[in-house]
């Protein structure tokens, strides 16, 4: 079964869409399998991360964007501002794909792990997962 996520960003960050994940799961899979879930964007990213304390997102976040600050005069490809050229490198660290385990209708997602979006890109965004469930 194939299913599409829309997801409404309000700018840079790390958005827990974990919740959304699990519904499409609930309602469509009973046992056993793989959720596969794809970004169709290349300026965002998916992820599983710790969901426990939110300090460590922060803390991602400000790593990323020392790692890939904005501005860099070496970019070339600005053609939509500043955070351009940095939200597809930040892409291109980390995925637009991710396969968590089904196991009994269920996302087996450790204790403190949780699905996350992240929008590299500063301005609002609409960003569309597709969901694929495989048994």
């Amino acid at each position: 079964m194939i299913a599409k996520v829309v997801i409404e960003t309000s700018g840079q960050g790390l958005m827990a869409i974990t919740r959304e994940i699990n519904q499409l799961v609930a309602d469509n899979c009973s046992g056993d399998g793989l959720c596969t879930l794809f970004i169709r964007h290349t300026s965002a990213s998916l992820l599983v991360q710790e969901n426990y304390d939110i300090s460590a997102q922060r803390d991602l976040e400000a790593w990323l964007n020392r790692l890939v600050p904005e501005g860099d005069a070496l970019y070339s490809h600005t053609l939509e501002g500043a955070d351009d050229m940095p939200a597809h490198i930040n892409a291109m660290l980390t995925a637009v794909s991710i396969g968590i385990p089904i196991i009994d209708g269920q996302l087996a997602l450790g204790v403190w792990q949780g699905v996350y979006l992240w929008e590299h890109r500063h301005g609002r965004q609409r960003r569309e997962i597709i969901v694929h469930f495989s048994s």
